[in-house]
């Protein structure tokens, strides 16, 4: 009472000073001589003066008022609920010297165990191959084959296709990279626009021509911009199989660093776009130019309904080794498949690429003599000297010959007598004359063969699902089927390599800046949809649908189709020119921008009222910094209370700090993806505010209630040890650098070739090292020449606690030849096995192989890596695509940012000259292991939130107050409870309305069960999910194009272990 005393009066007080004021100011004007007229009466300007004066003086009571009541209303609550109670609420410091927070009594928002999933415990699929197992058995010794370099000699018996004859398909392509050389309008005004402009007229002319496509965003584009007429022709191209569409993407999207969620958002976009403007829907996956494949592919086309898929860019020893086994095509299992549920029909290109000369058969020599573009006076010609000739009557019959001859020996890798021959290259079929080349000069060999039966063989033009078709008949299974005595496979196909020791590792880090930007997109882009959906329903639901800016919707749509383009595999991989980064930077920037966060930009205190979004589907209990423009910094929750907040320097360089920018920090509880709202405003009485200690010199431990981090002289902590485990575990942080071979061929945008083992970073002087200690965070940052990096601790209960938060800031924009990494050094005994994600999607376990070079014991790490022994594992999650490996037991290295200065000879013609400063996010996680000796691995529960919170960081969107009176805002909980921990709402997305560029009424909400098994099944209806009226539940493929019977509201929605499934909405 005596609290609610003292402010009553400070309130009182400022009221009788604004009315004294008031009354002075008015007495002056009334007495002055100056001022007073001999009438009795003001003139007119001075009267407007007065006027104008008495109504800012209203406007100031009236404010004052508002405080005032304010001030009531915040003593009120505090009376209420003691929040700035002396009795132990403000934050303190325990004898050990680390921060104690006010106690919560409400439970964090989960309970987490750092188990395995259960799930997982002995499980592991039951394949004939599996891909681990393959690297260990291979020698990787590269014996020369003869005309097939890479492979073996082939034979075969004149009478072996008697019985059954050959058939063979051969299948017309045009692989377009949306972005390379060119930028993506660049690429289709010169060529691509074209290709399809062609298209449509040379298929036409005879029933027997086939071609495939798979660019949805090169379609599009072309779609838009085609008349009536050009649209008809080529929908019945389509609907007669002439054409068909392939994978169906926006992209033929890349496979190592892509995110699974942005791998299933761009084909989505693809599908959807397909769906509404043909009608039709892909059966088969083509991906002939990925460096490089994920098993997590084959599970997202497996769920979006297709049956079959093909894959080249592998291993030229991989590939040899499964042509002399005749298991190029093989169902692709995933790893934690104990059944065959997930499995695909994969069909392995076996040869050194997807150009012509590469795909007839294994003479390179031969088969460049039949493509037909190369004829003589073209500008394009064989490498092999020996140009193709133009069929006639009078050579028919050898040629035919010399061509059939190819198709057997490439036939006998296969288990069945039907072949498939690919028949393009790079953005060919832009002109009509190849378009004649090649069909008429194929016909006639066709023609030659089919009508002599003594060559046992059938060829024509086909799609990719008329070979599948024709495979699977062939074996007598349904499409999908696994075929009769063909091998099971899982695992991966990396890393890369396409000749020698070229290994493909470099572009797993090259360019982390737009990698690194990309992933912040999409998490923007996800938050952006969820929360337009249920923007949407609620208007809808209330009526106000003549409100609400649903034109918004097409900002939505460009926003995915940019980030859809930016996962194309010249994108994301950091392996385009210049100037088409450029392009794609300026698409992010002009777009995707628009629906981001303004978290980063200075928070005027003027402003007030601050919105916070939590993306994920958990209660989220975290620190929010925000960059404010006082000293004096108080924050109030929407019902009054007044939360602690730490003030720290914004430093502007290693050693001066900001006299007019301050970093307010304060512990937020928010909703699970919900909005809470806060009040910021510049207050003298500001009693939860607590500044920042900054030390010049390094403690001998930082705490929280989690851990203790021990420091050496030279900051690079050593040592982690767990509050609940007296044994401490060494952890050592190293910087290196690798160089690039002095001669012959160099490292690139897609190679990495070091000069051998990496070289310590060092400099001349000691690093400034700066420590900042408070109650809800404790950091060290140290400033080298090239990097800056910073390790916070921050002691909040839950998950955001129980990991080291680190951020390296990268600048190597004066070095040449350089590539930075950072290396863990750890007592850990993990042996030559280390653990990756694939795409943030599942673990593959990796093994250092002394028989391969350095260059080769690289993986990509899209989301995680981990070490481990039988006590402890360590787990480095990332915020942005990079390079990873383990080249030593207890060791973890990855790859921070590449500057080279020359091209790599794989057709780009630059080198990475372009880096800009980027800052590498990652978290580190420590836990104690209590399952060991397990074949199949996963991330704990633990893990999986700690990558969740990285990649989906809480969004801050500052409020401009209006004129008058607090702004109606409140707080937004959509779901009426926290989601299972092990449950991940991948997007909730509004589906395009059919007839316009509007969202329609129906919504599509795609989840991931990620690892492990609840005790009950995840229940969908009103009490317990969303907070509008469910009136449709329809489970969907994954890309929307295929339905299942919808389901009653009250039904249960059962998720197996890793399954991703979609469902249709419809909220009223």
């Amino acid at each position: 009472m005596k609290l609610k005393k003292q402010v009553t009066v400070c309130g009182g007080a400022i009221f009788c000073v604004a009315v004294f004021s008031l009354y002075l100011m008015l007495d002056r004007v009334q007495h002055d001589p100056a001022r007073r007229q001999s009438a009795g009466n003001f003139p007119r300007s001075q009267i407007s003066v007065l006027q104008n004066r008495i109504e800012q003086l209203e406007q100031l009571l009236e404010e004052n008022h508002q405080i005032i009541s304010h001030i009531k209303d915040s003593v009120l609550e505090l009376t209420d609920t003691g929040a700035i109670s002396p009795s132990g609420h403000l934050p303190f410091r325990s004898a050990n010297g680390s921060w104690v927070l006010p106690f919560d009594d409400r439970p964090t928002f989960l309970s987490v165990k750092p188990l395995d999933c259960q799930f997982a415990l002995g499980r592991r699929s039951q394949t004939d191959l599996q891909m681990l197992d393959v690297y260990s058995l291979l020698s990787f010794d590269n014996v020369d084959g003869g005309v097939w370099k890479q492979g073996f000699e082939i034979t075969y018996e004149p009478n072996e296709w008697d019985d059954e004859p050959l058939q063979v398909f051969v299948v017309p392509h045009s692989h377009n990279d949306p972005g390379w050389i060119k930028t993506f309008d660049k690429y289709y005004s010169d060529q691509t626009q074209h290709i399809f402009n062609n298209l449509v007229v040379k298929l036409a002319e005879d029933p027997r021509r086939k071609f495939i496509w798979s660019e949805i965003s090169f379609f599009a584009k072309w779609w838009e911009s085609a008349d009536v007429h050009k649209q008809e022709a080529m929908r019945k191209l389509i609907l007669s199989g002439q054409l068909e569409i392939v994978t169906g993407g926006w992209v033929m999207t890349d496979e190592a660093n892509a995110h699974y969620s942005a791998m299933i958002d761009q084909l989505i976009e693809g599908h959807q776009w397909l769906e509404k403007n043909l009608g039709v829907s892909p059966r088969s996956g083509w991906a002939v130019d990925p460096f490089g494949h994920s098993a997590t592919m084959p599970y997202l086309l497996k769920r979006a309904n297709m049956s079959s898929m093909l894959i080249q860019r592998v291993h030229y020893s991989i590939k040899k080794h499964f042509a002399a086994t005749r298991s190029l095509e093989f169902m692709w299992r995933q790893a934690w498949d104990i059944e065959s549920g997930t499995d695909m029909f994969c069909h392995m290109m076996p040869f050194y690429s997807y150009d012509v000369p590469h795909t007839c058969g294994p003479d390179p020599k031969i088969c460049c003599q039949f493509d037909f573009k190369r004829l003589p006076g073209s500008r394009v010609n064989c490498p092999w000297k020996v140009p193709p000739r133009a069929i006639t009557d009078a050579n028919v019959a050898e040629r035919a010959g010399v061509l059939l001859d190819q198709y057997r020996k490439k036939s006998k890798l296969f288990r069945s007598k039907v072949l498939l021959v690919p028949l393009g290259d790079d953005f060919r079929y832009d002109k009509a004359l190849e378009w004649d080349q090649q069909y008429f000069n194929y016909q006639k060999l066709f023609d030659y063969m089919n009508s002599h039966p003594e060559m046992h063989v059938k060829a024509q033009f086909a799609t990719l699902t008329d070979y599948f078709n024709a495979v699977y008949k062939a074996n007598g299974v349904a499409p999908g089927t696994r075929p009769p005595d063909y091998p099971v496979l899982s695992g991966d196909f990396f890393t890369y390599a396409d000749r020698e020791d070229h290994y493909w590792s470099g572009y797993y880090t090259s360019r982390p800046f737009y990698k690194n930007l990309d992933r912040v997109l999409e998490s923007h882009l996800r938050g952006a949809e969820i929360l337009y959906s249920l923007a949407v329903a609620h208007v809808r639901r209330a009526g106000l649908e003549g409100r609400y800016p649903v034109s918004d919707y097409s900002l939505l749509t460009d926003a995915r189709r940019n980030i859809g383009l930016f996962q194309h595999h010249d994108a994301i991989t950091g392996t385009a020119k210049e100037a088409v980064v450029i392009d794609y930077g300026n698409r992010f920037l002009n777009k995707s921008v628009q629906i981001s966060s303004c978290a980063d930009t200075i928070f005027f205190l003027f402003l007030r009222y601050l919105v916070l979004f939590n993306p994920i589907e958990q209660e989220r209990l975290c620190v929010v910094t925000m960059l404010v423009n006082s000293a004096r910094v108080r924050v109030l929750t929407e019902d009054g209370q007044t939360l602690p907040v730490q003030l720290s320097a914004q430093w502007v360089s290693a050693v001066e700090m900001s006299g007019e920018v301050y970093q307010a920090s304060f512990m937020a509880r928010l909703p699970a993806l919900g909005l809470a709202v806060f009040h910021l405003y510049d207050s003298a009485d500001a009693p939860m505010m607590l500044r920042s200690d900054t030390l010049l010199r390094i403690p001998g431990r930082v705490y929280n209630d989690s851990f203790s981090l021990s420091l050496a002289c030279s900051f690079l902590h050593q040592s982690i040890r767990r509050k609940d485990d007296p044994q401490e575990v060494r952890v050592q942080i190293q910087f290196l650098t690798y160089g690039t071979r002095p001669s012959k061929d160099k490292s690139g945008a897609y190679l990495f070739l070091p000069d051998g083992n990496a070289k310590p970073y060092s400099q001349r002087e000691a690093p400034i090292v700066r420590v900042v200690e408070g109650p809800l965070f404790a950091e060290v940052v140290a400033h080298y020449q090239h990097f800056q990096q910073t390790v916070r601790v921050h002691n909040v209960p839950g998950i955001d606690g129980l990991s080291l938060d680190i951020t390296t800031m990268v600048d190597i924009r004066d070095q040449n030849n350089k590539e930075l990494a950072m290396r863990l050094v750890t007592d850990i005994q993990s042996g030559d096995t280390f653990y990756t994600d694939l795409n943030g999607f599942q673990i593959q376990p990796c093994r250092y192989f002394q028989k391969l070079p350095l260059q080769a014991n690289f993986y990509p790490m899209p989301a995680m890596a981990y070490i481990q022994d039988s006590q402890y594992r360590l787990t480095l999650h990332t915020a942005q695509a990079l390079g990873v490996s383990s080249l030593a037991s207890g060791q973890l290295e990855v790859i921070l940012d590449r500057r080279l200065m020359q091209d790599d000879n794989r057709g780009l013609g630059q080198g990475l000259k372009d880096n800009k400063r980027t800052a590498n996010r990652f978290r580190l996680l420590l836990e104690r292991r209590s399952n060991s000796g397990k074949v199949i691995s996963f991330p704990s529960l633990l893990s999986h939130m700690t990558s969740t919170i990285l990649n989906h960081e809480v969004l801050a969107l500052p409020v401009l107050p209006r004129k008058h009176g607090v702004p109606p805002m409140r707080t937004f909980a959509p779901l009426a409870g926290t989601l299972p921990c092990d449950f991940h709402l991948l997007n909730l997305r509004s589906i395009q309305s059919q007839v316009n560029e509007s969202p329609g009424r129906k919504m599509c909400v795609s989840i991931d069960f990620t690892c492990c098994e609840t005790d009950e099944d995840l229940r969908v209806h009103n009490e317990k999910n969303f907070s509008h009226f469910l009136v449709l539940l329809q489970p969907m493929s994954l890309s929307l194009m295929h339905s299942q019977p919808p389901l009653s509201n009250d039904s249960s929605i059962n998720l197996e272990p890793m399954e991703i499934s979609a469902y249709k909405l419809k909220l009223c």
